[in-house]
């Protein structure tokens, strides 16, 4: 079996969330900012459970109590950081929670796109040492320099703030992200010192101590830099995301999808794709959406939780939150379905239409402007523009039923609970309170009479 393939060591996880974020210049703790729909220490938690490891420590400090409420899970420990006094102090907190799981893996809350693949090679590559996460820049200003002898062995990693010109000219850096030996961790911790010139413990002076006790020190690489970019200001967070849309814009061409422009496209959680399907500008994805073969998605249009089934068209400018799209329908331009709605084969619903927690059946139409709601409708009924269900007496929600081959003309209330019957047609303007039998016309209007001798009103003329 190759070492790309050998099953992973035991692992703990600690994921460093303790960090205050003022240059976010916001009350929301920095990794509860969220990217592609997901806050980003919500991102790295995801990533850790992929590699199933024996525990997972969060550490908190700067609105810890928000965090953990936004994060917690019966999964996570949790270990406060009060005062924050560097990465190795950070760690530390945690090693009261850690397992005897010969590896512990360093994450931070605000790395948010690190790869489960990327992090296999790490903690594989740790072996019988340690492992260190590093990547080239063309500028690394900023970032901790790994440090090599003439062998090209890791020495020692030096900080921005520490380095000598020599130093800052390394353009191979560190990420941060460790794969240590758990049991020699609390020991090492315990012999960090402050003396730098940020009066802090770094985490990475490890290296300097696994070295001088003849410990290997391995490296590992991501695939690519985005991986290992933290999110220090909205600039950078914007930066991020844009580079991780990229990344899926790119999946999605590479499996056939076409896309009207790589570059305004916006996926904030799980988009399947079958053959041949179509996405154009400014469309979001959130939640689980699947877009079977030969989907048509217009411009600027926003699926949440949905599934669009083979052939059917999506216009533009319409919102589809928790439904289902039959088999070839139309939906839209500016048409919203909420959730509980399922569309048969070849349904229509088309312009400034809202449908909510109903079924219309194969074939059926409500082409514009109509309210649809707490309905069950048959297959081949043409609604109205105009017309809608009165579902809710103020207090309480009620069911419509509309029977196959049913026609519901404008302008129509249907108050429900009421059925209208196979192949009956309302008349325009009709409020119907009562079932409408099956078959026949059924109307609610007032005689239409003319006025005699009635004149328009016209405007008072304006006093100087």
């Amino acid at each position: 079996m190759s070492a790309s393939h050998s099953p992973l060591p035991a692992l703990n996880v600690v994921v460093l969330a303790a960090g205050q974020g003022k240059r976010m210049h916001s009350n929301l703790p920095k990794v509860l900012h969220p990217l592609a729909g997901k806050a980003l220490a919500a991102h790295v938690l995801d990533t850790a459970r992929s590699l199933a490891p024996q525990s997972i420590t969060v550490v908190h400090g700067h609105g810890g109590e928000v965090v953990r409420a936004a994060l917690e899970a019966p999964d996570l420990a949790w270990a406060l950081q009060s005062p924050q006094l560097g990465t190795g102090h950070a760690v530390a907190q945690a090693v009261p929670h850690l397992s005897a799981a010969p590896v512990t893996l360093v994450l931070y809350g605000d790395v948010p796109l690190i790869q489960a693949e990327t992090l296999q090679r790490l903690v594989r590559a740790a072996g019988d040492g340690l492992a260190v996460l590093t990547v080239r820049l063309a500028n690394p200003t900023g970032y901790g320099r790994i440090v090599r002898d003439g062998a090209g062995r890791v020495t020692h990693i030096v900080e921005e703030k520490d380095a000598s010109p020599a130093e800052k000219a390394i353009d191979e850096v560190n990420t941060g992200i460790l794969a240590l030996p758990t049991a020699r961790l609390g020991d090492w911790l315990g012999r960090l010192s402050n003396d730098n010139a940020q009066g802090e413990y770094y985490l990475t002076d490890v290296i300097a101590l696994a070295v001088a006790e003849g410990v290997p020190v391995h490296t590992a690489h991501p695939a690519a830099e985005w991986e290992v970019l933290g999110v220090n200001s909205k600039v950078q967070l914007a930066e991020l995301e844009r580079s991780w849309q990229g990344h899926l814009a790119r999946r999605l061409l590479e499996a056939g999808v076409r896309l009207a422009d790589p570059a305004r496209i916006d996926i904030r959680g799980e988009l399947n794709c079958g053959r041949d399907v179509a996405i154009d500008v400014g469309a979001v994805f959130e939640g689980k959406v699947v877009l079977e073969e030969a989907v048509d998605v217009g411009p600027y249009c926003v699926l949440k939780n949905v599934t669009v089934q083979a052939g059917a068209r999506l216009a533009a400018f319409c919102h589809l939150e928790d439904c289902v799209v039959g088999p070839d329908a139309i939906v839209g331009p500016y048409a919203r379905l909420r959730p509980g709605t399922r569309l048969g084969a070849e349904a229509h619903v088309g312009n400034f239409v809202e449908v909510k927690n109903s079924v219309i059946g194969a074939g059926s139409k409500a082409n514009h402007l109509a309210y649809v709601g707490d309905a069950d409708v048959g297959e081949r009924v043409n609604i109205g523009a105009g017309t809608i269900t009165c579902n809710y007496d103020g207090a309480n929600k009620f069911r419509t039923v509309i029977e196959d081959d049913a026609f519901i003309g404008s302008d129509t209330q249907l108050v429900a609970p009421v059925r209208v019957g196979k192949g009956a047609t309302l008349g325009a303007g009709t409020t119907l309170t009562k079932d409408a039998p099956a078959g026949l016309l059924t109307v609610s209007r007032a005689r239409q009479t003319t006025v005699p001798n009635w004149v328009r009103p016209v405007k008072a003329a304006k006093k100087d």
